[in-house]
């Protein structure tokens, strides 16, 4: 594939009962030769129904198993012991085994198919893989799925937790968009305007989507096609610029010291907010998302304290030196560190 070229979802289905379909899905496709992951305990929970629909559907499973490890060795070991006729990857589950059935399909070439069963961030549709090298989480380059699958009963059933995750994540692309331009204005980047357009949109057309509750169906729907729009434009810039600004370096930077980090669209969320407060952009009608999803009610809930933020924000440059973000500018830094202890909605979270 040329430079010029992008990968894009063959196969995208987002609604209720996609679970059962599977088979039908892959068939259609043209796979029929493939190869399983699932998250920890997934097989008991959704085994017989998937495994049902490969069968009616004359889909082979070829090895399936569950899998709890980003570990690289582990995933490469593997890749390389997978049948040669492997057709397809299906990644069943959170963001770890997602992230292996993502590499694994881009280090064998092969169709690699999404199918999460929480909404706690964009990774089920980004080309990019968090995995652990030398006992270190690095992101490295993987495979845009060939399919996203998506059955919103399972969405639904999963924790609250991971819809606010999946919230503040979604959220987040107000700052990195106004980041990425900053960068342009700045000299240090070019912004490519399809993939800007594609991630303002995305977050734009969630953000205004009306709901009484979280667990609605256009909710949902709305926030999981609005992450799947993130991943593509993504993979249109080539780089995760399009949705992934400060907010996220402030939480790669948490999760480098923090014992036990709290879900990455939860620190992206507050970081989020903390970034559009101190530059004056679009901040309201971040607090008017999170307050009415009860995204802020969850935070006050969990030990988050304002001195991990603090040291976050000081250390967020170093995590993605390459860029140019407003918290690579000295002066924002401070801005932010003050807001933590100065801002009643922070101060409401952050202890």
């Amino acid at each position: 594939m040329s430079k010029d070229e992008i990968s894009i979802p063959m196969i995208l289905k987002i609604e209720r009962g996609v679970t059962a379909h599977i088979g039908d899905y892959l068939r259609d496709a043209g796979l029929t030769q493939v190869v399983l992951l699932l998250g920890n305990g997934l097989t008991e929970m959704f085994g017989e129904t998937v495994f049902e629909s490969f069968a009616n559907a004359g889909v082979t499973v070829l090895h399936h198993q569950e899998m709890d490890t980003v570990d690289f060795g582990d995933i490469t070991d593997l890749a390389f012991s997978l049948p040669n006729k492997t057709q397809a990857v299906i990644g069943m589950g959170g963001g770890k085994v997602i992230d292996a059935a993502k590499y694994i399909g881009y280090i064998l070439r092969i169709p690699f198919i999404s199918v999460p069963t929480s909404s706690s961030s964009d990774g089920f549709s980004s080309s990019s893989a968090s995995l652990t090298v030398d006992g270190h989480r690095k992101s490295v380059p993987a495979k845009m799925a060939y399919g996203i699958l998506v059955d919103t009963d399972v969405i639904k059933s999963a924790p609250v937790k991971f819809l606010h995750s999946g919230v503040g994540d979604m959220v987040a692309k107000i700052s990195s968009t106004y980041d990425w331009q900053h960068e342009e204005d700045m000299g240090y980047d070019e912004v490519n305007d399809f993939a800007f357009m594609i991630a303002k949109k995305a977050v734009n057309s969630f953000v205004r989507t009306p709901f009484e509750s979280i667990e609605d169906d256009l909710f949902l729907k709305e926030l999981l096609d609005s992450l799947a729009m993130s991943g593509v434009a993504n993979e249109i810039a080539g780089s995760s610029a399009p949705t992934s600004g400060s907010e996220h370096m402030i939480s790669h930077a948490l999760d480098s010291f923090l014992e036990h980090p709290q879900l990455h669209g939860i620190q992206v969320g507050i970081s989020t907010y903390i970034m559009c407060k101190i530059t004056d952009h679009r901040w309201k009608r971040v607090d008017t998302v999170f307050t009415k999803t009860g995204f802020w009610d969850y935070c006050a809930t969990l030990d988050l304290k304002a001195e991990d933020f603090s040291k976050a924000i000081d250390m967020a440059p170093s995590m993605k030196p390459h860029r140019h973000t407003y918290l690579h500018e000295e002066k924002y830094r401070e801005l932010a560190k003050e807001l933590l202890t100065t801002d009643e909605k922070l101060k409401a979270i952050l202890h």
